[in-house]
């Protein structure tokens, strides 16, 4: 794993191996941050979105996963963008599950509990994002 954190700014991105563990640390490392921005509120959320996305990149790409996660993106106060790329330019998209199956539901819980929620191309694969609110620290 590498990664940069810049608290100040309010930004900080890791990228992991596509090993077994990456999932895991992925999610360990969203609490750690949060925690440390002061954003444990939405920790749990934030950690159980990632796991989402870092799974189906692993599950999907035979590369490198990035996670990276953005205080306020484009000057917003209360949001927290949440970014998780991999190499295969091909992009995810919900599918209907029956009752019964076991998987196909990482993008429908994206969709229902973030504020909003995307995915992009990018040159060297692709990047599903989220945004999450965060609520007014006391």
């Amino acid at each position: 794993m590498s990664g940069v954190d810049d608290s100040e700014g309010g930004c900080a991105e890791w990228v992991f191996p596509a090993a077994p563990d990456a999932v895991r640390t992925a999610r360990s490392v969203v609490r750690r941050t949060l925690e440390e921005w002061r954003l444990g509120s939405v920790g749990d959320l934030a950690a159980l979105l990632v796991s989402e996305l870092a799974t189906n990149a692993l599950r999907h790409a035979a590369g490198p996963i990035g996670v990276r996660r953005e205080r306020g993106p484009g000057g917003a106060a209360g949001v927290l963008l949440v970014e998780v790329s991999d190499p295969l330019p091909d992009l995810p998209r919900e599918r209907v599950v029956r009752p019964d199956d076991e998987d196909g539901r990482g993008l429908q819980l994206v969709a229902s509990t973030a504020r909003r929620w995307g995915t992009r191309s990018g040159g060297t694969g692709k990047t599903v994002w989220f945004e999450l609110t965060v609520p007014p620290q006391p």
